[in-house]
Order: structure tokens, then sequence, then C-alpha cells
């Protein structure tokens, strides 16, 4: 079948323009949409059109479904790209989409409900032969039945929200006094991040692994996965350094876990790129954690160590072409790590830093990617997810990746917001860290009340600068008198 001829995306930031280059790759149009606070953002500038679509509010612009619609068919487009957050996992957008002649560029509607729901999506794999964490498959109603369960499986234990992610409506349950309050408090915040207050309760594993692996599946049948990622590197319940291979993984296991993942997406009939999400506990057994019905943020490592573009992928098979790859042409070389850049302190419990981003430089050289959708005098709003970009190394060793993540977050310079690079770099050259020795809760465990590892030569750079920035006048900081101008003949050196 024929490509789009335009797509509009639906979302912002480093993900808006991570898909906008693999359209101009594909020779597909791009239609940008945008809220006020947006109207200089990356994304915007980098598409071939863009609208605005309301105030900075997400439920007035990025998550209203009738406006985004209402753009798609004004602008004539063929399919929308959610990326990641807002509506990409919002089944009722994708029946808008579907019900409007629009193809979603993700899985249909109906498999987005079923996964969006965690109890639902627990009982598709366990009828599909996939096993589930330990727990309760039915919403908490009664917490003496819950009481009653959590003796069984043992403390701790963890209360979660059914819908929705992004580590909100999670309480880990140490004993039984703190379960009323831990289900009270889950469910409030569930009902206030996604409209629904349902709460379920799964064994908790202390030094648990969070390894995914990425799906591919077209309308067809026919589904592959593209390995694993390693993402067990996490603050509250979110992840910040990702990495594939994981050192946990043989290649028995891997294949078993990759054989599951598969088993998982046919279970729940599932079409388009998508992730299975498992829990690896530290006797090596694994259980299905959740499906997430969309790309990862932590896509780009996979496409480092397979050679493939996961976004032309998924509009291919949204375009209604088969999926040309098999699992045997899957092949992994090298290894690649990735870091999400926030703005936020780490140093203040990961409190967001909106603001202007006065200076920015990105790190290059070879095997460094940064997927970025900030530049130099542009606006961090506060109203949405502060991340920055994603810089990713790879290398034919895991030792190698390390040494260049490193190097690149020591060159990556960020003026204006704070952000987590310094913490980042004392995480990778933790001695945990470099042996593999990581779990869910890594950052709990080794860097409870992280502190900056600021030298005396650092603090010597940083008084030069400002002392050198604070001294330039308007001449000195871009207007040469005559006689200090040089011509070419005086810079081209030894030439013939």
């Amino acid at each position: 079948m024929p490509m789009f001829n335009k797509v509009l995306i639906a979302n912002r930031g480093e993900i808006a323009v991570r898909i906008i280059h693999t359209c101009k790759d594909m020779g597909v149009k791009t239609v940008a949409v945008y809220s006020y606070a947006d109207a200089k953002a990356l994304h915007v500038l980098n598409a071939d059109e863009a609208v605005c679509i309301g105030p900075a509010e997400p439920a007035k612009s990025y998550l209203n479904i009738e406006k985004i619609i209402n753009v798609a068919q004004e602008y004539d487009v063929d399919a929308i790209h959610p990326g990641y957050g807002f509506l990409s996992e919002n089944s009722e957008f994708a029946k808008a989409c579907e019900d409007n002649g629009i193809i979603f560029i993700g899985p249909p509607s109906e498999v987005i409900d079923d996964l969006g729901d965690k109890i639902t999506a627990r009982k598709i794999m366990v009828n599909g032969g996939v096993p589930v964490i330990p727990g309760l498959s039915d919403p908490i109603s009664d917490v003496s039945i819950v009481l009653k369960e959590a003796e069984k499986l043992g403390y701790p234990v963890l209360i979660k929200a059914s819908a929705g992610g992004g580590g909100k409506g999670i309480r880990v349950v140490n004993s039984a006094d703190e379960m009323p309050e831990a289900c009270a408090s889950a469910s409030r915040e569930a009902l206030n991040a996604f409209n629904r207050s349902d709460i379920y309760l799964e064994k908790f594993f202390s030094n648990a692994r969070h390894i995914e692996f990425q799906i591919l599946a077209d309308r067809f049948g026919h589904t592959i996965h593209v390995l694993e990622r390693d993402c067990s590197i996490q603050r509250r319940h979110q992840k910040i350094i990702e990495e594939t291979p994981s050192t946990a993984l043989t290649k028995e296991l891997r294949e078993k876990m990759g054989q599951a993942a598969v088993a998982a997406a046919q279970a729940s009939k599932y079409v388009n790129a998508g992730t299975v999400e498992f829990l690896l506990d530290d006797s090596n057994q694994f259980y299905f954690l959740e499906m997430n019905t969309r790309l990862q943020v932590e896509h780009p490592i996979t496409e480092m160590i397979t050679g493939i573009d996961l976004v032309r992928h998924q509009l291919e098979i949204a375009s209604g072409n088969p999926l040309k790859l098999n699992q045997n042409d899957i092949k992994s070389r090298g290894h690649a790590i990735e870091c999400r850049i926030y703005a936020e302190d780490p140093y203040a419990n990961f409190m967001p830093s909106p603001g202007k981003i006065e200076y920015v430089q990105s790190p290059s050289g070879p095997g460094i990617r940064n997927d970025s959708g900030v530049y130099s005098g542009c606006e961090v709003p506060m109203d949405y997810d502060p991340i920055l970009s994603k810089l990713i190394s790879y290398a034919e060793t895991r030792d190698q990746a390390i040494s260049k993540m490193i190097n690149a977050l020591i060159d990556y310079i960020v003026l204006g917001v704070k952000t987590p690079i310094p913490l980042l770099i004392q995480i990778l050259e933790s001695k945990q860290f470099i042996e593999g020795s990581v779990f869910t809760h890594f950052l709990d465990k080794h860097f409870s009340s992280p502190k900056p590892d600021i030298s005396d030569a650092d603090i010597a750079c940083l008084a030069y600068i400002a002392h050198e920035y604070s001294q330039k006048t308007p001449q000195s900081a871009g207007v040469l008198k005559k006689a200090e101008m040089t011509s070419p003949w005086q810079t081209l050196g030894h030439w013939r």
C-alpha cells in the first residue's frame, strides 16, 4: 500500500522532533500542533506546517481530542502519530481517529482499552500463558481482603492503579498497619491522574530488574520482538537510565522472555510497535508487568544496536504494509545506553526546573546520539513533563559505551535550568553500575541523598566564566574595531 502523504504529530518536545526526522526521510509531510507556551518550540520550527491548538494547560491543547481531530481534518492529514505521553495510550482518541477516517499510528482502540487497564491485561496474559506477578486480579473493594492476600504473599507488597502509568497511583506497603492509608492515597492519586480510582495488589520484589521487550506486529498476524532493554535505574518509578543488552540475561533467558513477549502481543491481538514489560527477580524468574501501547522513550537504544528505525516501521505498518522483518533478521551488535536529560534538580528531590535555557551545547562524536527538543534561548514550560533530551551512547562493548556516555555528559552544557547530568555521571561511575548490579530501587539504596560533586577545578572554571561574562561590554562582546579585524589572508596559514 502507498505511504502516507501527511502526518499530524499530536505531541511536543524531543519525541515530536524525532518523529519529524523519520517522516522527512520517508518524504512524508508533517503537521505540528502546539500550545501558546510552545509557539517557538523546536518541533514547531521543524515541521512543514504548525497549528496552535490552545492554552498551555494540556487539557485545552495537547489533550484536546476534538481540537486535534479538527486540525487533522482541516489540514487533510492521512494519519496521526501520538508519540508517547499525552493521548498516546488513550483509547478514546484512537477511536476518534478511527471514526473520522484518520489512521491512528498505534494499535486499535479496543487493544489500547484492554491493555490500558492493568487488571484486564493481567487476565489476558494469564489466558495467553504469560507469567504474571502474584497478586489479586480484581479491583480492591475491601481492605480486609487485601490484608489477607498480603499476608499470603508476604510483605512488602505493591498497591497499583489499574489505569495509567508514569509511576502514579503506586504505593509500597511494608506492613499491615500501612495498608489502609496506602490504599486510600493510591486511589486518590489514581483518580486525580487518570479519572479512575481502581487499584489492585501485587507482590513487591525489592531486588527486581525492569526488563522490557520491543514488539513489532502487523495486521496480518506477524509478530516479532526486537530484543530487550534494561530499565532498572529509576526515580519515583520512572526510568532515567536504560541500556541494551541487559547484563542479567543469558542467551537462553533472552530467548524465553522474547517468546513470552511475542505471546503477550498475540494474546492481546496487538498491532504496531509496543513494549512488553517484565520484572525479573533475583532467581531469574520473570513476570509480566504491563504492556505499553506506544513508542517508548528509550526506543533509540534498540535502534542503535539493531540498525532498525522503529518509527519508520510504525508508519509502514499503520499504512497497511506487512512487516518485512522476521525474527531471524533481528541481530544485536554492540552496547547502547540512554540517559534522560530533564529540567529538574536531582539534589532537591528531582523538583522540576522550568525556565529559559540560556545556552545549550550538545555533545557529539562517534557513537553519540542526542534526541533533543530544545535550543539556546528557548523556554522550558512548567506545564509539561520536563524532559529536554535523550542522550545515547553506542560502542562495541558495555565498558566502552559507559565511558563514551560519561565523557558525553561531561561535555553536555545546559545553562539556565538545572539538570540531573552530575548525578547521571555519579551513577555511571559507581562500582555497582559498572558491575551491572542494578535493580529498580538502585537509587533508593545507593543514592538516597545525592549530593553534587563539585571539585575545586569546577568551581574555578565557573568563577572564570562568571568573571568573563560580567566583564564583557557591547564592543568586546561582538563589535570589533577595524584595526582588530583580521582578513582571510591572515588566517589561512600556509597554502599554495
